[in-house]
């Protein structure tokens, strides 16, 4: 109706936030979020949207109840005509049946109300995941009686199911027994029904005629206690029935078929029921979407903790390289070996405090005399720090796992990612290795060029000359690395000497201001390289997560749908009420 056009609208952006996949992990009371999730969309879809949209449309009464209430078997009383079948097995029904008269069978024969469910129409049971449409000349028009799977069944589907029809209604017809009237499941669904201030009416079957005053006294009790005092209350007495498919007498069933006959057949009646559901629809909507975009913040917030474990290993692991460079670890063993070969014996670390000069010509003679130490220093160089790069990733992705697995939502992507994978993200990439090895020989030509542009000045071009940029450049390189820090016993020494022998040598020939720049920008040079690398490592966790999380700006947007729609509120259309009046039957027949 041109009223409802606001609301009706609210109602479909707060639908359309619904359809992402809010829930992906499992993170806090998934299960439970998943469920609310689904009973929101499905409330929308099966009865808000649809009911706005046609307010004048017939009544949807829904007969749920406990396993072995009668349901089915009051319904075919009700309508005087066997359209579903009751049985002694259960559950019993396995796919819902809807009944309506022939003014009312098109329009819930056309997918508007309850769209999910494929129709069916004529003889036998309708098939699961389907609605049975049957059309029967006894039932009043303005009115169409729902016969749903048990409240408590046995098969989860069914249960779901009974839920979602429930939401579904306009008005509950509850059905439960002498028996069974005080269990908590068909409670647990009343206290809904309260909460939602959905139209309700109770059948009391199979209630000894001894016992019907003392049990419908209790069970009026109960009612008030639970706070749904006045709600009318049938009582059926038990009878003895030729089979378990017969129907009930008539006059068993008439305070029942008289109500609804009049509440059909009242305009003002029907539109008080419909009014009074719908606003409690909406009243809980209203509650419920605000708690559901506090519970997609905490979905969002596990996310993004899966992303700081797996950002804060590969950060724990560019410390560990920086370590390793400061450390001295890398002047150890075959390095270590290849720099003496380089640069000659320990003599020229004695003769270093007074001759530089001397060293310096021997270093030169050294380099043009013999050029195979100077490569073999440069590849131990390049494979020391290649391993220090990979023991770095290695233990990384080992900490990324490890912690992933002790949290629920971390296991539950790594399941998802499947066993290969999850084995294949606790170890390096495969292609980490040729990374390594080729950031490693790029940044050697980063540091190859810093000692050119360096030495372009012409009054250090002489010096340089005479040492060549390839040996230039090893200098720098292991001056970025040379420390004493993490080495003992006689290899003090040694790399101490070879710190202060390189650097020394820089700065005879580049000034010692230039030398720190072009070390600090040599090792820059490479953490960069090593972060680069490292990144790409960490990718492998991060993928996982890229657009998994809901978006952010969800929670808020579910917030203020929720809060147009109670702003909304007040436009459920009154004219479907003739005169204004809100009479009409609502007692019930004991």
């Amino acid at each position: 109706m041109p009223g409802s056009t606001g609301l009706l609208e609210a109602l479909g952006t707060l639908r359309g936030q619904l359809d992402h996949d809010l829930f992906p992990l499992e993170i806090g009371d998934v299960a439970a979020d998943r469920r609310a999730l689904k009973e929101l969309a499905g409330q929308l879809d099966d009865y808000l949207l649809p009911r706005l949209a046609a307010i004048d449309a017939p009544l949807l009464a829904v007969v749920g109840g406990s396993t072995g209430a009668g349901k089915s078997t009051l319904v075919n009383s009700i309508v005087q005509s066997d359209v579903t079948e009751p049985g002694v097995l259960r559950p019993t029904t396995l796919a819902p049946t809807l009944v309506a008269g022939p003014e009312d069978a098109d329009w819930f024969m056309s997918g508007r109300v309850l769209p999910g469910l494929p129709r069916v129409t004529g003889p036998g049971p309708g098939q699961p995941g389907t609605l049975k449409v049957s059309v029967v000349e006894t039932l009043t028009p303005g009115l169409a009686l729902l016969d749903a799977p048990d409240i408590d069944s046995v098969v989860t589907a069914n249960r779901e199911l009974a839920a979602q029809l429930l939401a579904a209604a306009d008005l509950w017809l509850f059905v439960t027994t002498a028996a069974r009237y005080a269990d908590e499941v068909p409670w647990s669904f009343l206290r809904s029904a309260r909460e939602r201030s959905t139209a309700l009416a109770i059948v009391l079957q199979r209630v000894p005629r001894e016992a019907m005053a003392p049990i419908t006294t209790d069970l009026e009790r109960l009612l008030r206690e639970n706070g749904l005092a006045g709600t009318p209350l049938f009582g059926v007495p038990e009878l003895v029935l030729p089979s378990e498919r017969a129907r009930l007498p008539g006059e068993a069933v008439r305070p029942v078929t008289d109500w609804l006959a009049a509440l059909s057949a009242d305009a003002r009646s029907r539109a008080r029921v419909v009014r009074q559901t719908l606003s409690g629809a909406l009243d809980s909507l209203v509650a419920r979407v605000p708690v559901l975009a506090s519970h997609v913040e905490r979905q969002r917030e596990g996310v993004m903790t899966l992303r700081d474990v797996a950002v804060k290993a590969y950060d724990s692991a560019m410390s560990a390289f920086d370590e390793g460079m400061r450390d001295g670890s890398l002047l150890r063993g075959e390095v270590l070996a290849r720099w003496q070969d380089f640069i000659g014996t320990g003599d020229l670390m004695r003769a270093l405090e007074s001759r530089v000069g001397w060293v310096r010509d021997r270093v030169v003679a050294f380099v043009r005399g013999r050029p195979a130490p100077d490569r073999e220093l440069r590849v131990a160089l390049e494979s020391g720090i290649e391993s220090l790069i990979r023991s770095s990733a290695e233990g990384a992705a080992e900490r990324v796992v490890e912690s992933w697995l002790t949290m629920p939502a971390g296991r539950d992507l790594l399941e998802r990612a499947g066993v290969a994978t999850a084995g294949r993200l606790g170890r390096a990439s495969p292609e980490l290795r040729a990374t390594a090895a080729a950031e490693v020989r790029a940044w050697q030509g980063e540091v190859l060029d810093l000692v050119r542009s360096e030495g372009a000045d012409k009054r250090i071009a002489a010096r340089a000359a005479s040492y060549g940029v390839n040996g230039l450049g090893l200098l720098l390189m292991f001056g970025a690395f040379a420390s004493t820090g993490g080495i003992t016993g006689l290899e003090i020494g040694i790399a101490g000497g070879t710190s202060v022998l390189s650097q020394k040598l820089l700065e005879a020939i580049f000034g010692d201001q230039a030398v720190r720049i072009l070390t600090y920008e040599a090792r820059q040079a490479l953490r960069r390289r090593v972060r680069g690398v490292l990144d790409r490592e960490l990718a492998r966790f991060t993928d996982l997560l890229d657009g998994i999380a809901p978006d952010e700006e969800i929670p808020e947007r579910l917030r203020a749908a929720a809060i147009a729609v109670g702003e909304r509120k007040r436009e459920i259309p009154v004219a479907a009420v003739p005169g204004g009046g809100e009479s009409g039957p609502s007692g019930g027949t004991r």
